[in-house]
């Protein structure tokens, strides 16, 4: 069987459902699981339930979800030595005489200007978008608190501007994946295919796009309105009983006694960090296209970027930061060693909840696979298709799938593969088509509360995920309705 019908659509819908009404997320991922391996095994408890611990400890079997953990826990040991180090504070303090400059030549509003200076830093980090939404959350999370900008606002300009940022740049691994994919329907030049519709991938344009309009204009609306209303009005970053998806020991970390605050203590750790992801990209893929003697040697970069591992990419990344900010601050004096393995330590537990977060989204996102629920609701759309609609509901579809199932990359191989034959199929445009799907994906990986991307935005600006969630997700709607509007005005016109 390779779905179970309407069955398959109700762990992740009922998971996403319990979360946002209960906001107890940890449960509800839980309860999602559980439901779903209840269905597979047929309405046995027992059997169900024992599937459901057998699962959780599957999530390990895969290196690269064990990598996905790693790398979430250990950035708990970054975030706390450049906050001990006086990284942060130093970086604060930078930030605020450039704003005190920029105030003096009457260029701007600070809480404007800090909030464009957050989205261009995420624009210039294309290279993976877990590093992305990391490095915005953590690094502005102290400016942003000063200026009494919600911790929701900083959330959602770093889920904004992540995963958009990497396939609307991508010299990355989202690129070579979806090329690949591309390849895999029988196309020669996946590239070429890729660059012609590149120009219809209108959703990943306007969700960054409203993200300028919301700083520029400060029209908030929703949720997110009120979150402002409390931050400037009450000087609440956070609202009352709100639970940071961050320990609170790593949050509020202060900097050690009678030493300088340092914006180099940040930066260079950081700036490691960032730049070590396309090079472990480069390093992990290489094996795989140097002996290719067909390819150029730019082709052969390109190639290796695109084979690369991800994951191994992240965690290498992570690991050579560390070692780099431990040396630097033991040079500087500022901790012994048995400081620095302390806090390691203090950091990684402080994140411990972020790590059991990703192993329930891992899980319930091999249960959903396992139930085929984004196959069912591709076969569903299939019905009611018409050549001039294409484009619009395989959008629609693959933003569901993708805000079901908390994975863009599984949205786009499931979409691609049904998308690419359905176009060809019935006559409509195909890189239109092509970029709906890829549009779609994105929706989720940018909005869904089980996306990995969400979960880390969250984590990184210390927000609540659940109001991180609640205050984006109108936004990333209005966004989506637009997109789905233009998708069935040129499905009409260039059919």
């Amino acid at each position: 069987m390779e779905h179970y019908g309407f069955l398959s659509l109700l762990p992740p819908v009922l998971a996403i459902a319990f979360a946002i009404k209960t906001r107890q997320v940890f449960v509800s991922l839980l309860f999602g699981i559980w439901l779903g391996w209840l269905i597979l095994s047929g309405g046995n408890i027992i059997n169900g339930t024992t599937a459901t611990i057998q699962a959780l400890v599957d999530v390990f079997k895969d290196s690269g979800n064990t990598r996905t953990i790693m790398f979430s826990s250990l950035v708990g040991a970054l975030i706390a030595f450049i906050q001990r180090s006086g990284g942060v504070a130093g970086f604060v303090k930078w930030i605020n005489r450039f704003l005190d400059f920029l105030e003096q030549k009457k260029i701007g509003k600070s809480r404007k200007t800090v909030q464009l200076i957050a989205w261009a830093t995420g624009t210039a980090i294309f290279v993976e978008s877990s590093i992305n939404a990391l490095t915005v959350g953590t690094v502005f999370r102290p400016v942003f608190d000063k200026l009494k900008i919600p911790r929701e606002k900083l959330a959602y300009i770093a889920d904004s501007i992540s995963a958009p940022t990497c396939i609307l740049i991508p010299l990355n691994a989202w690129g070579a994946y979806i090329m690949g994919l591309i390849a895999a329907q029988g196309f020669s030049n996946p590239l070429s295919v890729l660059v012609n519709a590149f120009p219809f991938n209108f959703y990943p344009m306007i969700a960054m796009a409203m993200v300028l309009f919301v700083i520029f204009s400060q029209k908030d609306f929703g949720p997110m309105k009120k979150a402002e209303l409390r931050a400037q009005k009450e000087g609440k970053v956070l609202r009352d009983g709100a639970v940071p998806l961050i320990s609170a020991d790593v949050v509020s970390l202060e900097k050690k006694e009678n030493i300088k605050e340092k914006a180099i203590n940040m930066i260079i750790p950081i700036s490691v960090m960032v730049g070590m992801m396309p090079l472990m990209l480069l390093y992990t893929g290489w094996g795989q296209v140097e002996n290719i003697s067909s390819l150029k040697w730019y082709e052969q970069i390109f190639t290796a970027l695109g084979k690369g591992s991800g994951s191994t990419a992240v965690l290498y990344s992570v690991l050579t930061s560390i070692i780099v900010a431990s040396i630097l601050y033991i040079s500087q004096k500022i901790f012994t060693f048995a400081e620095t393995i302390e806090l390691i330590f203090k950091g990684v537990g402080g994140l411990i909840p972020l790590a059991l977060l990703m192993m329930l989204a891992f899980a319930i996102g091999t249960v959903c696979r396992e139930l085929g629920t984004g196959i069912y609701t591709a076969e569903l759309s299939k019905q009611w298709l018409s050549p001039n609609f294409v484009p619009m509901i395989i959008f629609l579809v693959a933003c569901f799938i993708a805000f079901a199932t908390g994975t863009s990359w599984g949205t786009f191989a499931i979409m691609l593969a049904i998308g690419i034959p359905m176009a060809e199929t019935l006559n409509a445009n195909l890189y239109l088509t092509i970029a709906a799907a890829l549009g779609g994906g994105v929706f989720g990986d940018h909005c869904s509360p089980i996306s990995d991307t969400t979960i880390i935005a969250s984590m990184a600006s210390a927000s609540d995920h659940i109001d991180h969630v609640k205050t984006q997700l109108p936004y990333a709607l209005v966004a989506g309705t637009i997109t789905a509007v233009i998708y069935l005005i040129l499905g009409i016109i260039m059919h």
